[in-house]
């Protein structure tokens, strides 16, 4: 049952409907572009017949026409693809114009306020319903057209893989003949200058080449994993990394727990010390560090595996780059791969173990832990 009052104003809001609606349609913005843009009216004429009869009926069925009426209207929005801050400006035009209304009906606010209480309800459910529909619909078109935008730049990626291993392959043939020929004047002329620099320049390249070759793991092809010492692993490659040091006048720390036997695939572990080390040897030598360090530390975890942390004193890594630092293609330098870091884990997690990095002001640290043959990590 109304109240008379209740039965006065929707008699008013009746009589005035056409005057009220066309004052808010004056008011509105609406985009030139606008599909929908002769639709707004009824939209909006919709509503307001809703609210007209929010007396009628119960508040379930209130909430159901508002959320069928909010979910069609949004629907209509997301095709329009307009700014919605422009649509709830509007209904809240609606809202202001309605109000207007309420102080020509010569109804006393304080007998208005359950009335109100309703509108203002009415126009919260709708909004409610017509963003949060607006949102998950946008939701759902982003994601689409991210799948599709990833799926195709998966695609070039694989294709862009199989040219470069191809192509990888290939030059790396005259490479072993020339380091063949190389070892062959060594031979026949022990004195002559720049051979063993361009024999260290040969094997830098031919360790930039395998890095290409195990992302494609043709490498791996009658590869059989073998046994092998990790300290004398660790200073193979300070040797072979001697001329860099030298340059950088970078000093190397070891506090290495006695020499453990590790089984894997000892040229892949060595490529990644190869390129943590001289990663941490370039940061120094760009750093103007006065005292460039590199320390290398190893112990035995609790669960048996063998932990070695490498680290150097240059800048800090901010956090947001050690979040992607190990990402394919990412680079921090002009004429980096960004392939370095991405292969080192990709060998690690291989090898069963974990790679990680650590960075603070003072220093920078990447930790690896790797099984030990017949602990409980292997």
């Amino acid at each position: 049952m109304f109240t008379e009052k209740q039965t006065d104003l929707i008699a008013f809001f009746e009589k005035n409907k056409e005057s009220l609606i066309v004052e808010w349609e004056h008011l509105i913005i609406i985009a030139n572009g606008d599909p929908y843009k002769e639709k707004i009216r009824d939209n909006g004429e919709a509503l307001f017949n809703v609210i007209l009869n929010m007396h009628r009926i119960t508040e379930q069925e209130l909430v159901e026409k508002i959320q069928r009426l909010a979910v069609e209207i949004s629907e209509e929005r997301v095709i329009a693809d307009i700014n919605m801050a422009d649509f709830v400006y509007n209904v809240n035009l609606g809202r202001t114009v309605l109000y207007s209304y309420l102080s020509k009906t010569g109804i006393e606010w304080r007998e208005l306020q359950e009335s109100i209480n309703k509108i203002n309800f009415c126009f919260d459910k709708f909004l409610f319903y017509a963003v949060s529909h607006f949102t998950e619909a946008k939701d759902k078109i982003i994601e689409e057209k991210t799948m599709v935008i990833d799926s195709t730049h998966q695609d070039r990626l694989t294709l862009l893989g199989q040219m470069t291993s191809s192509f990888i392959h290939e030059f790396r043939n005259p490479l072993t003949s020339i380091q063949g020929f190389i070892q062959l004047l060594k031979a026949d002329y022990p004195n002559m200058k720049y051979l063993d620099i361009i024999s260290s320049e040969l094997d830098q390249l031919n360790f930039r080449i395998s890095q290409f070759l195990l992302l494609s793991k043709k490498e791996l092809i009658g590869k059989e994993k073998d046994y092998f010492k990790l300290n004398k692993l660790i200073d193979e490659v300070l040797n072979f990394l001697y001329p860099s040091i030298l340059d950088g006048k970078v000093k190397i720390t070891k506090e290495l727990i006695e020499d453990m036997t590790l089984n894997g695939y000892a040229d892949e572990i060595r490529q990644v010390f190869i390129n943590i080390i001289f990663n941490a040897i370039d940061v120094l030598n760009h750093d103007r560090n006065p005292n460039p360090t590199v320390e290398i530390i190893s112990w035995l975890e609790q669960d048996g595996q063998i932990k070695i942390t490498i680290s150097n004193n240059g800048p800090m890594i901010p956090a947001e780059l050690r979040k992607t630092i190990f990402e394919p293609f990412f680079t921090t330098k002009k004429l980096g791969t960004g392939l370095g870091l991405f292969v080192c884990k990709e060998i690690i997690e291989k090898h069963k173990g974990e790679l990680s990095c650590h960075s603070t002001p003072e220093k920078t640290t990447f930790s690896i832990t790797l099984p030990v043959p017949g602990s409980n990590g292997d």
